[in-house]
């Protein structure tokens, strides 16, 4: 009788692992990332052929701006493959119909042709540069749709509407198959992701609020960086939100109104921290304490959103309020009855949080919206818009443009034309970065790639093609990998340049000319003018990482001035600005390698200043006599320390808090209509400014 070997057991046991563990690998992130790329470049290849088809049937001269289109507009969601798509083609449109109108009327004299053409796509740089959200593809577009067919058309105006026609009509036809695959065939919808990061940011949320009443500093600032860029992310991703396939997508307002609750909370929370650090709160018996762990085990329980528990400690916060601020000797008294009312709205914005957060798809009535605790009122997010930068941006664009063209019609370059027309697409497409360099290397490595792949295609694979099917066949290796080269954000803009170049230059029209000289010459076009869109990007809109922190300071700083004067928009308008304006100090403070500590700490103290000197601005009508004046006087001194958003003196902090001081003793003398809210504001406004001038380290990162 033999005996089974111990290998045979030991290898059945293996496999049976191997196999078991089959699907949890293909659960992890990596590759589910493998495969949503796979299939996005399934999907867009299949799109680019049919829209290659459709245009070959219905006799489009140049039907490889078809193919283009489907890769330029597809993204991995239906949502924003269909908004990119009525993005460009509205863009495409309005750049045809200014080309239309600028090259035969300045086709006589090429250099106020050129001017004017390079003033048209300056001026689309500047306005999408000013919208800051997906809409402003479009603007990009008119831009760029302008170069392509204007400069080239200079040589021939009377061809210029027939092109213009033609390309809108191969742009559409690229869109309209991009838009159609990518919603009907496996589509991917942005809704589910949407909601995906909504309930991960409400969580974040909460961990925030939980933060400040047990967590470190350093750990709150950690939660403060994620909430704010997850604010950004969610505004970009619910701009696609109305063109998803999604049966149900969340309403607009419904979202509004989470954004407002979430800005709020960001403030909120470090004014939490400061007190509960000031009053030195832990387990003790008093009935501060006692409030302060039953709001930390509301906040920690799984069962959050449960409304009588959140209406039971609002109404416990009011009362030990109301309790502290009747007996306000103790300098803790104040303090303690301020942090009181910020615990009871922390737990009303985190309360109304939870119920918008179940029910986004809701219709939100009157009746249920005034049922909030915050406010019922939705302002939604707010762009920082910068107009100088724009401007400067943009004149970047136009002397970059004209520089081209002052080559081209002083050497008489024959292809100089198309070279310019390729200028003008990157400094429009890459304009929009502070740093566009790195991303116009990326483009022209995958250029390179293209046009060696082209170059290929064009003398030795596709004179041997004879059939539709044996050509998409011999194309797909190429498209496929590109494809899912462009689904990885690190990779995107090299696809870009394989899948642009390899239509154009393998020249995929109704047939085969297979012209090497005509090749040649548009490789080195297109190499001399990304070449020379680097160089002139670097000199004329590249903006220094610490430029632009700078400016970004400046102008925050500038604001708290405005509204200690009241000529500032309203508290959520203002939280709103300010926290886009901390997400885009993130990502500059990474690449200018500073420590961004202290500099998003000085942007979060701005808000603040300026939240508790706009709304205290709003009851100087309640406070009479010598009082008021205080108070006037007092945001005036503010007005004038921040005045033209330079960096304040640590001797006018110490003034300013002394002024506090000083009218928060004549307030408690006093009786005024508004007294508790005054006070309330005041605390609010010396702890922004660092509690008796210790803010004066505001000063230390803003010029580094």
């Amino acid at each position: 009788m033999n005996t089974p070997s111990p290998l045979c057991p030991r290898l059945t046991r293996a496999c049976a692992a191997v196999l078991r563990a089959g699907p949890d690998r293909l659960r992890t992130p990596a590759m589910r990332a493998d495969a949503d790329a796979i299939l996005f470049s399934a999907k867009s290849f299949a799109a680019a052929m049919l829209a290659y088809y459709l245009s070959l049937r219905i006799g489009l001269p140049k039907p490889f701006w078809a193919i283009v289109t489907v890769y330029i507009v597809s993204q991995t969601s239906a949502g924003a493959s269909l908004s990119r798509g009525v993005y460009r083609f509205a863009g495409t449109l309005i750049g045809a119909i200014a080309t239309v109108a600028i090259v035969p009327n300045f086709v006589n004299d090429p250099v106020l042709c050129s001017l004017v053409l390079a003033g048209w796509i300056g001026l689309c740089l500047f306005f999408s540069l000013l919208d800051r959200t997906p809409r402003a593809y479009a603007f990009v577009l008119s831009g760029y749709t302008a170069s392509l067919i204007g400069f080239p058309g200079v040589l021939d105006p009377a061809a210029v509407f027939d092109t213009a026609s033609l390309r809108v009509q191969e742009i559409s036809i690229g869109i309209l198959c991009a838009a159609l695959i990518h919603r009907y065939v496996l589509p991917k919808p942005m809704t589910g992701q949407f909601t995906g990061k909504l309930a991960a940011t409400l969580r974040d949320a909460r961990r925030l609020a939980g933060d400040a009443l047990t967590g470190t500093p350093e750990d709150n600032r950690t939660d403060r960086r994620q909430l704010s860029l997850d604010l950004l992310t969610l505004q970009g991703l619910a701009t696609h939100l109305p063109y998803d396939p999604a049966p149900v997508t969340p309403r607009r307002r419904t979202l509004q109104l989470i954004h407002d609750r979430l800005a709020r909370l960001l403030p909120l929370t470090a004014d939490i921290e400061d007190r509960v650090h000031r009053l030195g709160i832990g387990t003790g018996e008093d009935d501060l304490s006692a409030l302060v762990g039953a709001v930390r085990a509301w906040i920690d329980t799984t069962d959050a959103d449960d409304g009588e528990t959140a209406a039971r400690l609002m109404g416990r916060a009011r009362a030990v309020q109301k309790q502290l601020a009747a007996g306000a000797a103790p300098p803790g008294g104040i303090i303690g009855a301020n942090l009181a009312g910020h615990l009871a709205e922390m737990i009303g914005l985190l309360h109304d949080c939870d119920r918008l957060g179940q029910g986004m798809t809701a219709r939100w009535h009157a009746r249920r919206a005034a049922s909030l605790h915050g406010p019922a009122r939705a302002r939604g997010y707010v762009y920082h818009r910068d107009p100088w930068m724009a401007a400067r941006a943009a004149l970047g664009c136009i002397v970059g443009i004209l520089g081209g063209c002052a080559f081209w019609i002083g050497s008489a370059w024959p292809e100089g034309g198309t070279a310019v027309s390729i200028l003008g697409v990157c400094c429009t497409l890459f304009g929009t970065f502070d740093a566009p360099v790195p991303f116009v290397v990326k483009y022209i490595v995958g250029s390179i790639y293209g046009v060696l792949i082209s170059l290929v295609y064009s003398f030795v694979v596709l004179p041997q093609v004879t059939d539709f099917g044996v050509l998409v066949a011999v194309l797909a290796p190429a498209f496929l990998f590109a494809g899912s080269l462009q689904a990885r954000p690190p990779t995107t803009f090299m696809a870009m340049g394989i899948t642009l170049t390899i239509p154009i230059l393998s020249e995929l029209g109704t047939s085969y000319t297979g012209d090497f000289a005509a090749s040649l010459n548009t490789v080195i076009a297109l190499f001399a003018a990304v070449g020379f869109a680097a160089v002139s990007m670097s000199l004329f809109q590249t903006v220094p990482a610490p430029v632009a922190i700078h400016r970004l300071l400046r102008v925050s700083r500038r604001d708290v001035g405005r509204r200690a004067r009241g000529a500032a928009p309203n508290e959520a308008h203002w939280t709103s600005l300010m926290i886009d304006r901390t997400a885009l100090l993130l990502p500059r403070l990474r690449a200018s390698g500073q420590a961004d500590a202290d500099v998003l700490d000085d942007t979060l103290r701005h808000l603040r200043i300026g939240h508790a000197a706009g709304r205290l601005r709003k009851t100087i009508p309640r406070t009479t006599g010598e009082a008021g004046a205080a108070v006037g006087a007092l945001l005036s001194a503010i007005a004038a320390c921040f005045r033209a958003g330079k960096p304040t003196d640590p001797a006018d902090l110490v003034d300013l808090d002394q002024r506090i001081e000083t009218l928060m003793a004549m307030m408690g003398d006093g009786a005024h209509s508004s007294r508790s809210r005054t006070v309330d504001l005041l605390i609010d406004l010396r702890f922004a400014l660092g509690a008796g001038g210790t803010a004066s380290k505001e000063n230390t990162a803003h010029d580094r």
